[in-house]
């Protein structure tokens, strides 16, 4: 017996890779790498007053950190607005 259904086919003509490789993910992945080298290169210690202590530590580090806090708000933001 055949069937009525239509083949089913993809509407864009990429691959899995190509699905993957969104210009948003493109441009996110561009700016993790510049911030990557961007903390590679500030490796000079520095005085950070946190709130009452005085710390002193490699600016990388704080970098790393504020990025790290920075990924994790927005992607609790972006997962709350999508439900």
């Amino acid at each position: 017996m055949i069937s009525k259904e239509a083949p089913r086919v993809r509407k864009s003509g990429r691959g899995r890779a190509g699905a993957w490789f969104t210009p948003a993910r493109t441009t996110v992945l561009v700016l993790v790498a510049l911030a990557i080298v961007f903390m590679a290169e500030n490796t000079q210690q520095v005085k950070i007053r946190l709130i009452v202590p005085l710390v002193t530590m490699p600016l990388y580090l704080a970098l790393l950190l504020m990025f790290i806090i920075g990924a994790l708000c927005g992607g609790l933001f972006f997962h709350r607005r999508a439900r």
